[in-house]
């Protein structure tokens, strides 16, 4: 044995230790913000400067692999954070990949938060262009600063709840952008069983004189930000929309063009027929609710959402499960771990081996 044996021996191992480590390094969650141009209109003081968590797998430090890309979409009031720190996204994810329920993905959350709770994913001369924040804005800032598979087959969006709604909503309108589509409990499928006008606190909404004001009664404060969404008028302070209904005395006043411009633009049922050639599009679309939703018009309006898939010849799979308003989504047994991670396994396309 030559005196350089030794040598070449200890540098092969130490090379091989360095391999093992880059290819162990450990997953993380990046924080990262955008300076947006989608806000500028904002008559509700939305900043432009928009905060984004960026889960990275275990190995992408060090590696060369591209990876498909989820876009998750929180529920009403949620922030980019609430994903890992409500619920521990970071470690179920982790286990998921380790279990092989999904190969390794990016996943990427973003604040889509407005003073009322959301945004409802819309552009609006009110809360400002949500839309094209996330189509011409987030999706090309993810792709340019990190190592993704950058095209509609390898990028997922998903959604909780009002989140859903928007997967549903991107999935209509950019079969391009998004290839794959999985709604949790999405909520503005259709009108269900009860009346928009009946919700919400009418004399609040017109004696409000700050938009604070409205935080004292929920509905009020859901609703109002539907109609700053869908039916915007940046002229009209403190709130900023035409409201479809005003209250004189006992009786309701229900404006009939405002409520019907409201119900074709918010109502996803409203728009299968205008997007079904962009829906039949996607590799995959699957939404799923549970059964004891206290609120029934979720329950039935997603039944005929469905129905009305049926009728335009959209390929779906749906599922109403035994659960309530979201207590089955998180947890290493919730529906994220148990059905939707496998759904974007099956629908994500991967790298080939030989591009990893």
């Amino acid at each position: 044995m030559s005196r350089r044996t030794p040598i070449l021996v200890f540098a092969l191992l130490l090379m091989s230790l360095c391999g093992s480590a880059m290819a162990a390094a450990p997953s993380r969650v990046e924080a990262a913000q955008l300076a947006s141009r989608s806000f500028a209109g904002s008559r509700i003081g939305i900043s432009p400067t928009r905060r984004i968590n960026i889960y990275l797998p275990a190995g992408y430090d060090g590696g060369t692999q591209r990876l498909p890309v989820l876009y998750f979409l929180s529920n009403f009031f949620e922030d980019e954070t609430a994903p890992f720190a409500a619920h521990d996204a970071k470690a179920l994810l982790d286990t998921a990949i380790a279990d092989g329920v999904i190969g390794p993905v990016i996943l990427v959350t973003a604040d889509f938060t407005t003073p009322l709770g959301g945004g409802w994913y819309v552009n609006s001369a009110a809360t400002g262009n949500w839309e094209d924040f996330m189509v011409r804005e987030l999706v090309p800032f993810i792709d340019a600063r990190y190592r993704t598979l950058a095209g509609r087959d390898a990028r997922g969006i998903a959604g909780d709840r009002m989140g859903g709604h928007g997967a549903i909503r991107f999935g209509m309108r950019h079969p391009d952008v998004f290839g794959a589509v999985y709604a949790l409990h999405p909520i503005g499928a259709g009108p269900g069983v009860q009346t928009m006008s009946s919700r919400p606190d009418w004399t609040l909404l017109q004696t409000a004189r700050t938009i604070d004001d409205l935080k004292a009664h929920g509905y009020a404060q859901i609703f109002a930000s539907i109609y700053q969404a869908h039916l915007p008028n940046p002229a009209r302070a403190p709130l900023f929309f035409d409201p479809p209904a005003r209250r004189e005395g006992e009786r309701l006043l229900i404006d009939p063009a405002l409520t019907e411009r409201l119900a074709a633009s918010f109502f996803l049922d409203r728009q299968v027929g205008r997007y079904a050639a962009n829906l039949r599009r996607l590799n995959g679309l699957k939404l799923d609710w549970g059964r004891n939703d206290p609120v029934t018009d979720h329950i039935v309006s997603l039944q005929v959402f469905t129905h009305l898939l049926d009728e335009f010849g959209v390929p779906y799979e749906a599922e109403e499960y035994h659960g309530g308003w979201g207590d089955r989504t998180w947890g290493p047994t919730g529906r994220i771990v148990t059905d939707m991670l496998p759904f974007f396994r099956t629908h994500l396309r991967v790298a080939p081996a030989d591009a990893r």
